[in-house]
């Protein structure tokens, strides 16, 4: 419950839901583009297989990318 209204506060946006490892995720692909909210929803890092290797994407605290291999 929220202070203000007295009712239940829904997220923003609904892809934003709380998620378990190992869950299944759809992401909405508009042309070639992604929104980085839809990839961080509940972590700050992803994982992003490209062929054999194991790239990590990561959220920093400045709200800025990271990616390593």
């Amino acid at each position: 419950m929220s202070a203000a209204g007295g009712k239940d506060e829904k997220p923003a946006r609904p892809e934003q839901q709380p998620i378990g490892p190992g869950t299944e995720r759809r992401l909405t692909m508009i042309d070639n583009r992604l929104d980085s909210r839809d990839l961080f929803v509940d972590t700050h890092e992803i994982v992003i297989l490209h062929g054999r290797d194991a790239y990590h994407l990561r959220l920093t605290s400045q709200n800025k990318l990271i990616l390593t291999k």
